[in-house]
């Protein structure tokens, strides 16, 4: 996925949605509740992507003779304020490390020769291994390529999330998400959702308006909410239209703000 280097914008949340009755009110303020949860995690989704593409920059610009050491596993975690990112290869059962980058809050970014606990890195590793392995099962998913995301969540339990990548040929893809939690050590499933309804992809223009039709879904899925959120620079305007609620991100002098409107 190509980077952005995502500056402080004004986030709000405003809807064009109106209700006649109670009902109808407390409809639209638990669909805004929704939403809001959706963001935040697509806010931290697009700053792991930032990460992940300023440190895997460092990985490239290394010796050869070093990159010859990394496999398929590679995470990134934040710890208090500072962001972590783990490059290496996952070797019988144990997490063999070949980089460790620190970014502070300056997104300066250093190599450190410090450790990782083996209790997270071994974890994250088979998290990401077995969320791969029930991606790779799912119809169509073997066609395009995924960036991958992963979180421990304050109960211990490990999310794993993958969405379409940026392909080589510049095209933005979207049509999939896959969602997978396992629990402390990455080995069981707790929880899955997987959804796929063809992928479609678009060339960046920024006077362009795009519709991302999602006719199977009610409301807009943290997938579509991530493309738009994402993509917002690199189009004139991206609608995620589902099957009762239509969203969208206007900008203006002080920023990004979602607008949604109920369908008749």
């Amino acid at each position: 996925m190509k980077h952005i280097l995502l500056s402080t914008f004004l986030f709000s949340i405003c809807s064009s949605l109106t209700a006649q009755e109670k009902s109808g009110k407390d409809r639209v303020e638990a669909f805004i509740s929704r939403f809001n949860k959706k963001m935040d995690t697509v806010t931290w989704l697009c700053e792991y992507d930032n990460i992940a593409w300023w440190t895997s920059d460092s990985v490239s610009a290394s010796p050869a003779e070093e990159q010859s050491k990394l496999g398929a596993e590679w995470f990134c975690f934040k710890k208090e304020d500072l962001w972590h990112a783990a490059y290496g290869k996952f070797v019988n059962g144990q997490y063999q490390m070949a980089y460790h980058y620190v970014v502070d809050t300056n997104n300066s970014i250093r190599r450190s020769y410090s450790t990782i606990d083996t209790f997270t890195s071994n974890s994250f590793c088979r998290g990401l291994i077995n969320g791969t392995n029930l991606l790779n099962k799912y119809p169509d998913s073997i066609k395009v390529k995924f960036n991958q995301y992963i979180k421990r969540n304050q109960d211990g339990t490990i999310a794993v999330w993958f969405f379409p990548a940026f392909t080589s040929k510049g095209i933005a893809v979207w049509g999939g998400e896959f969602y997978y939690l396992f629990d402390s050590t990455g080995n069981n499933l707790v929880l899955k959702s997987e959804f796929s309804q063809g992928y479609k992809g678009y060339k960046p223009d920024p006077k362009k308006e795009i519709w991302l039709e999602y006719e199977n879904v009610d409301e807009p899925t943290l997938g579509g909410a991530f493309f738009v959120w994402y993509y917002r620079t690199y189009f004139d305007r991206i609608v995620v239209d589902a099957k009762k609620i239509k969203s969208t991100v206007f900008h203006d002098e002080k920023g990004y703000y979602w607008v949604h409107a109920t369908k008749d």
